[in-house]
């Protein structure tokens, strides 16, 4: 095993548990998991940190987690949220190929992972067609400053980043993407965590719920936005 994939497979997985831990974007996660039920499908389970704040009702959560390290550190949160009486699965390594039935989700949740995602055009395309009538598409991600110049210094740090962070994108505007993918957002907040200087690069968050809009994505074309996508599209 090369240097570089004992960094990418064993302590990489490992830095990121530590840097979102509850301590520092509990709240985040919180607001995210909030009065969910039913079948839940969670793009990037990592170390399983949402179990704890997903509520009673839910009663199933399907993983997706390419890292073998996360899912094993997740083995704890799994067996007490089992003992609540709910049920932990890993369906895949990739959010772009579910293995999972048309309409067979309650709710998709996602918390600092569409950043990462190889194929996030295509993921996108799942979380759509999984998703039951009615169904919810949680996030909580870092995204593309509405700055100019942080959003530039995003896109100058890019090609380092991304091979530093596991692929993670700086520059990836994740509101405008998922209203791309026929997602209409409600409930949305967008600011930086902190005024540290410098750590606006990073800092940019995103969160809210993205209801599938009209026809189902197909993966050709991208259709009109709505009233809302197109202002926020606009805007970016």
């Amino acid at each position: 095993m090369t240097l570089r994939q004992i960094y990418d497979d064993h302590l990489f997985p490992r830095l990121v548990d530590l840097t979102l831990a509850d301590r520092v974007v509990g709240s985040w996660r919180r607001t995210a998991c909030a009065g969910l039920s039913g079948d839940v499908v969670e793009f990037g389970f990592g170390s399983g940190r949402n179990l704890p704040h997903y509520p009673d009702a839910v009663r199933s959560v399907a993983a997706v987690e390419p890292s073998d390290t996360a899912w094993d550190q997740a083995g704890r949160r799994i067996d007490e949220f089992e003992g609540r009486g709910g049920r932990v699965r890993r369906v895949s390594l990739d959010a772009a190929r579910l293995d999972l039935p048309d309409e067979s989700a309650d709710a998709i949740v996602s918390t600092w992972t569409l950043c990462s995602i190889p194929d996030l055009r295509s993921a996108l395309g799942e979380a759509r067609r999984v998703l039951r009538p009615g169904g919810r598409f949680r996030y909580v991600e870092h995204s593309l400053a509405p700055d100019a110049s942080v959003a530039q210094w995003q896109r100058r740090l890019q090609p380092a980043w991304g091979r530093l962070a596991g692929g993670c994108h700086l520059d990836r505007d994740i509101p405008a993407l998922l209203i791309d993918a026929g997602f209409r957002l409600s409930a949305t907040e967008e600011r930086y965590i902190s005024g540290v200087p410098g750590s606006q690069v990073v800092g940019w968050f995103v969160t809210g719920t993205a209801t599938p809009r009209g026809e189902r994505f197909s993966g050709a074309g991208q259709g009109e936005h709505d009233a809302e996508g197109g202002a926020a599209a606009a805007a970016r």
